[in-house]
């Protein structure tokens, strides 16, 4: 019995270096569950109650606190810059050319990278639509202007 004791803490020391080590919670129940063993084994219970005592009481303590891990971890989702320009015009401040590896565009006050999402050369001065962002790049297409007939 002497031997079970001792394996029960190393395995609740264990699983408590590992639980220090990492940066989520991983094995934090079964420091639990083997501290719940190491009593079972110090009030002289079996090796099969001691085995059990691991296993219902880890179980027993994923349970309960899983959800409160989950809500604690989740956080609030922070919108970034490429939630805000997504969608958004902007204007071309330099030419954007794919092949020559230049363009920029204003938009949500800051000047951005750009690059033609179909290819085709932009002119400075002109209204695009962001597409997507690849890195810090945006990828944009001209918003075509609408002429109107005069009768």
């Amino acid at each position: 019995m002497d031997l079970m004791i001792w394996l029960w803490l190393g395995a609740a020391v264990v699983f408590g270096i590992v639980e220090a080590l990492t940066a989520g919670l991983v094995s934090i129940w079964f420091v639990a569950g083997a501290a719940a063993a190491l009593i079972g084994a110090l009030l002289g219970a079996g090796l099969g109650l001691q085995v059990a005592l691991f296993v219902v009481v880890s179980a027993a303590a994923l349970a309960a606190t899983r959800p409160l891990v989950r809500r604690y971890t989740a956080g609030k989702a922070v919108p970034t810059n490429l939630d805000r320009v997504l969608g958004d015009s902007g204007k071309v401040t330099e030419t954007i050319d794919n092949e020559n590896s230049t363009g920029a565009v204003y938009v949500d006050g800051k000047t951005w990278t750009a690059r033609s999402a179909d290819g085709s050369v932009i002119p400075a001065g002109t209204v695009v639509e962001i597409l997507r962002m690849e890195g810090v790049k945006l990828f944009v297409k001209k918003i075509e202007e609408k002429v109107e007939v005069v009768s």
